[in-house]
């Protein structure tokens, strides 16, 4: 996996593409926010065609998301607010580093997430059955391991006081 030395410029346009380990992905645009050779933050509005209820948050149209990319690590934090700006939380992909080039972003979802809320009193991990399914465990231990590692780093960060301190 290799990614681009290039630092992205703040107030470009990029394209964000999110991919499952064994199947194509979506892509939407977004604004750079920021990137210092390690950490790439972007802005983008919700991009799928119809809003989503998950139960414990809705991401409807209208709502913004500041998604932050490391190269060097094995998650993306994504969060999210209402058109009006208040913070509705934080939904964590746990993903293997981020490839980043002058074009754009690709993500590669290991189908772990979680979810904080805005108030940081609900912390739940997500899709672990997913995982399970992936097959990822049986033809990638080491990746699966990292991806497992990803997920209980960020749960601890979270419980600790939030995600806001990570994310600076």
């Amino acid at each position: 996996m290799s990614t681009s030395n290039a630092v992205l410029q703040a107030g470009g346009d990029v394209t964000v593409t999110l991919v499952k380990e064994s199947r194509s992905g979506i892509g939407y645009p977004a604004v750079v926010v920021r990137d210092d050779g390690t950490h790439a933050v972007v802005r983008a509005p919700w991009a799928a065609p119809s809003d989503r209820d998950f139960g414990f948050v809705r991401f409807e149209r209208g709502d913004v998301f500041t998604e932050h990319y490391w190269r060097d690590r094995w998650y993306a934090v994504k969060e999210v607010r209402t058109a009006d700006g208040t913070l509705k939380g934080w939904y964590c992909d746990i993903t293997r580093p981020a490839q980043i080039t002058p074009d754009g972003i690709v993500s590669t979802d290991l189908d772990l997430d979680l979810w904080v809320s805005a108030d940081g009193t609900t912390v739940l991990r997500l899709d672990e059955d997913e995982f399970e399914e992936s097959g990822l465990e049986a033809h990638d231990p080491p990746a699966a391991n990292r991806a497992r590692a990803a997920l209980d780093e960020l749960e601890r960060v979270a419980r600790a006081g939030g995600l806001t301190g990570l994310l600076d």
